[in-house]
């Protein structure tokens, strides 16, 4: 049996994390990043890293539900924001410029992928199956997550191929953690375990199958709530400024004597 202690040492991990790096490095020879996006970039690749190659993963592959969704949020929500934050403007153009970018990266579209990917692989059977296949399903489902996630941000911090204003990305983050909360909480106040493969791994520190669901249902609305609810904050905070911004220069435009008015 495999300790909790157990490191995974998934090639999955090593693949997907070096891929990254390497892709980020070729695209940034092209397209410079300052060091803060790149900095954010690897920040990005140590999550899904670390989700994949430390005992996190062992944990969730064969213990609790809890790590597993802890495991799920950061590779579908955590490291999706930092990896597109560290894209600088120009690679994120190029990129946005490939076929179907443009509507993969609607916001309606990608919201949709993000929260049918999260329903899909949190289906009962879905969820289990896949954890009984952790070389091919399991492997597939975090792509998914990544993927999907890449895109739900994609049009919060890049502005192609396609800009947002301020308030419309407000909203759409808002959207976006009403939509995903009710999982969390029905996890949390279901009064039954939902996924059989919990129900039947081994215990560990005295943590109940229905405790850890509830603990894995609470923390995945805490996180989302924390998270959202700081990005929809510095974009409402943005929106006001804006405004603020037009109308002084409005107001400039009325004081200003005919003969200066543009």
């Amino acid at each position: 049996m495999t300790a909790p202690s157990d490191w995974s040492l998934d090639p999955d991990g090593f693949v997907t994390a070096g891929g990254l790096v390497a892709l980020y490095l070729a695209g940034t020879r092209a397209f410079p990043a300052p060091r803060w996006r790149a900095v954010c970039f690897g920040a990005g690749v140590a999550i899904v890293f670390f989700t994949r190659v430390t005992p996190l993963a062992t944990i969730a592959n064969h213990y609790l539900l809890s790590a597993h969704l802890l495991q799920n949020i950061a590779i579908a929500e955590w490291a999706p924001a930092l990896l597109v934050i560290g894209l600088p403007p120009a690679l994120a153009a190029f990129i946005a410029s490939a076929p179907g970018a443009r509507f993969l990266t609607r916001p309606p579209v990608a919201l949709a992928l993000w929260l049918g990917t999260y329903l899909v692989w949190h289906l009962p059977w879905v969820y289990d199956t896949a954890l009984e296949h952790p070389r091919s399903l399991l492997h597939l489902e975090h792509v998914c997550y990544l993927a999907a996630g890449i895109l739900l941000w994609w049009a919060v911090f890049q502005d192609a191929p396609q800009r947002l204003r301020s308030g419309a990305k407000a909203l759409y983050v808002a959207a976006a953690f009403f939509f995903a909360s009710p999982l969390g909480l029905l996890l949390a106040l279901l009064g039954r375990p939902i996924y059989p493969f919990y129900e039947h791994a081994p215990r560990l520190w005295g943590i109940g199958v229905l405790q850890d669901q509830r603990i894995a249902g609470v923390s995945m609305v805490a996180e989302e709530a924390v998270l959202f609810f700081a990005v929809v904050s510095l974009y409402v905070a943005r929106f006001f400024r804006e405004e603020d911004a037009i109308d002084l220069r409005n107001l400039r435009e009325v004081s200003a004597p005919k003969h200066l008015r543009p």
